[in-house]
């Protein structure tokens, strides 16, 4: 048995290369091998957002706080409340983040398929963030 004490993990800052506006990016847990899966909780300011992703093994997501979008190619941009559980399919295409006036965190959980659990792809534009 492992126990991961409430702060013991710090709190990092969501990469500019993966993510637009302030993120703050909290580690739960990550699984030693032969598991896959990896934990973490996400805060996205207002106007805050992922780029276009994917995951070889599918992500869900579970809304804490606030209010979000989120999106697969090719669809509507949707909302994300707090309570809202969402689930992308292995290698659908898609974002997530804040609306552009109020926060929002979940927890993200997947899993990893050769070592690596997401592939970035290019960054969420303003205009498609903002065609709602």
């Amino acid at each position: 048995m492992e126990i991961k004490r409430s702060g013991s993990q710090p709190s990092g800052k969501g990469p500019g290369a993966y993510f637009t506006g302030t993120v703050r990016i909290d580690p739960l847990f990550t699984t030693p091998d032969p598991a896959r899966v990896a934990m973490a909780l996400v805060t996205f300011e207002p106007g805050a957002r992922t780029a276009w992703h994917t995951h070889p093994l599918g992500q869900t997501l579970i809304i804490t706080a606030g209010f979000g979008w989120a999106q697969r190619e090719g669809g509507p941009v949707e909302e994300i409340r707090q309570g809202d559980v969402v689930w992308f399919a292995p290698d659908e295409k898609h974002w997530h983040g804040a609306t552009a006036t109020t926060a929002m965190s979940h927890i993200a959980i997947q899993e990893k398929l050769n070592g690596s659990p997401v592939d970035w792809l290019e960054q969420v534009t303003d205009k498609q963030y903002n065609n709602q």
